[in-house]
């Protein structure tokens, strides 16, 4: 982390989890512990239908709710689909976009995921787009040309200004749900490599300011020595994000010196 550049950011995915009565009880155990938590940002971004709840629950907190997921239409016979301006008049302050789940079950692309990006600035909310490579990907160590496509298609046609309010979750996919965690020193290089993609891009005070977040299966345990990184911003959290007590510890693990 770099505290004195950008803001941590510490956001779970709930993915398809909880129900509205479930979160009426996650939020009952986890508001006697958020404090003000000033050293970071916190976010839960919830299933749609969650939403208008969440935010009237987290209402008295520092803690901005979030949806996972978006169409980059602003209306139009999509079945199933919620409109960045649906989110935005329900509460939602984040959405998530491209998460790997999103790419491999729902044919979303790189070219969609810039669509959708634009269309969440344009609404105001903040949106955290996943990156992330396979193992099998890895393994033929194309993973920073891989990583540099992905955000360079994220990222095209954005102003400046536009970039500084977008923040990118690494997520290697190898790493999600599968209880893999690249290694501290792993996550950092490729964030790292992220943040010298958006400088050659944008220039250095502009990849100063994004936030990048690591998302494999972070966790209560290894937190705190991923944090540590210089060019990891935070986290964005799947599994130990449904544990109040987890996602507390997670948090509190953004509290160091960076």
């Amino acid at each position: 982390m770099n505290l004195k550049y950008r803001k941590t950011i510490i956001a779970g995915n709930w993915k398809m989890n909880k129900t509205l009565s479930e979160t009426r009880a996650y939020a009952e155990a986890i508001k006697p512990q958020l404090g003000k938590h000033k050293w970071c940002e916190v976010v839960l971004c919830v299933p749609a239908v969650n939403i208008p709840g969440a935010v009237k629950l987290f209402k008295d907190t520092r803690l901005a709710i979030g949806g996972e997921n978006c169409h980059y239409e602003a209306s139009g016979a999509f079945t199933g689909e919620v409109t960045v301006e649906m989110l935005k008049e329900v509460g939602a302050k984040y959405v998530i976009i491209g998460h790997s789940e999103r790419r491999q079950y729902y044919n979303e692309t790189d070219l969609t995921v810039n669509k959708k990006v634009h269309a969440a600035l344009e609404a105001g909310l903040r949106p955290i787009v996943c990156v992330g490579e396979s193992l099998e990907q890895r393994e033929l160590d194309v993973t920073e040309e891989l990583i540099t496509y992905q955000v360079k298609i994220a990222l095209a046609g954005l102003t400046e200004s536009q970039v500084r309010r977008v923040v990118i979750a690494y997520e290697p996919i190898w790493a999600i749900g599968t209880g893999k965690t690249a290694t501290a020193e792993q996550a950092g290089a490729v964030c790292s490599h992220i943040r010298g993609v958006i400088r050659k891009l944008y220039g250095a005070r502009v990849a100063r300011a994004v936030t990048i977040q690591y998302g494999g299966s972070m966790n209560a345990k290894n937190a705190a020595e991923l944090l540590a990184q210089p060019d990891i911003d935070g986290g964005l959290i799947g599994g130990a994000a449904l544990k109040p007590d987890d996602f507390m510890a997670i948090i509190n693990a953004a509290n160091q010196e960076a």
